[in-house]
């Protein structure tokens, strides 16, 4: 039994190509060559295509595409149109927001107003993807879990850009598109707003993203580590449970410290990834808007523990001379 104690999958299925079910309400078929990989199927799954993208999955396609050149375009004419410092700068380039003197105008193209349309085109193109993957479980005559945990995403994201720049009432509230200056972006709204580890929707936000991390991790460890007793037909042990079942129920209970089932786990995994983006986006859209400094409102709330006065007294920003 060797060849389940591995998290490589080192028995493969060799099966003929297999379409899927057919796609129905459409006069598209899937396209695209369907292959297999020996490797691929050493990590997961070894069949490769076929391919189906379907009117609205072109449309989200060609609105991204856009959205990505306009970055990376700006990105590319920051350095000179320099190619070797390109690459060499690619981490710290960014297509920046508008200044806060714009407000919610839109402002001259070099200015913040590539990305407006950037932004414009990059949330159109994943309203697209979300009305497609609502769509294709129709289809396909699924439940649609898959929308709403890609919902919960796409509203942290909109609080991100849109929804808390409006209600700031200017679009330099938003998070610049770039790899480390949106890494700088946090570390200075944190800073801005007295530390956002003394907010409460954060703290969720972070308990339930390392939650689910565990969660599904230790789900597919406990599949893996009882699939050669039929655990990975997971339907099969919730309607008739089995040994696989009762074996992994009872380690996990014994070293999670809670049940979970073989259906059970599934809800645990997605409310925990679903709950990481409804109440990050919650905790950013109260920040500035409700709650100017999270460590002062931890201070009245018996929230910060109470320190030895060393210095001067921590004063709230917003009470000293000059703050708007």
């Amino acid at each position: 039994m060797i060849e389940y104690q591995n998290i490589f999958t080192t028995v493969q299925v060799a099966a003929p190509d297999y379409e899927g079910v057919p796609v129905e309400n459409t006069h598209d078929d899937r396209t695209g060559v369907l292959t297999h990989s020996y490797l691929m199927g050493k990590l997961g799954d070894a069949q490769i295509g076929p391919i189906y993208l379907g009117p609205l999955g072109v449309a989200a396609l060609f609105t991204g595409t856009i959205a990505f050149l306009i970055i990376g375009l700006n990105m590319f004419a920051s350095v000179n149109w320099d190619p070797i410092e390109f690459v060499r700068q690619l981490f710290w380039l960014a297509l920046e927001p508008p200044g806060p003197q714009y407000g919610l105008s839109f402002p001259p193209l070099n200015d913040g107003g590539w990305w407006l349309i950037a932004g414009a085109f990059l949330t159109l193109s994943i309203m697209l993807w979300w009305w497609r993957t609502f769509a294709l479980g129709n289809n396909y005559g699924m439940g649609n879990q898959m929308a709403w945990a890609f919902a919960a995403a796409i509203w942290l994201y909109l609080v991100l850009g849109f929804i808390r720049p409006v209600l700031m009432g200017s679009w330099s509230e938003a998070v610049p598109f770039g790899i480390f200056p949106h890494l700088d972006w946090t570390a200075a709204f944190s800073l801005r707003y007295g530390n956002l580890f003394y907010n409460p929707f954060h703290m969720w936000s972070i308990f339930f993203l390392y939650g689910s991390a565990v969660l599904f991790a230790m789900h597919g460890a406990t599949i893996l580590a009882t699939s050669r007793y039929g655990a990975d037909r997971e339907i099969d042990q919730i309607t008739d449970r089995g040994t696989a079942a009762e074996r992994g129920a009872l380690f996990w209970r014994w070293t999670m410290g809670f049940n979970a089932s073989m259906e059970s786990i599934h809800k645990w995994a997605w409310w925990f990834g679903v709950l990481t983006c409804v109440t990050g986006g919650i905790g950013i859209i109260l920040t500035g808007t409700v709650v100017e400094n999270w460590y002062l409102w931890g201070m009245k709330h018996g929230l910060v523990p109470s320190y030895p006065m060393i210095g001067e007294a921590v004063v709230d920003p917003l009470l000293t001379e000059g703050a708007q």
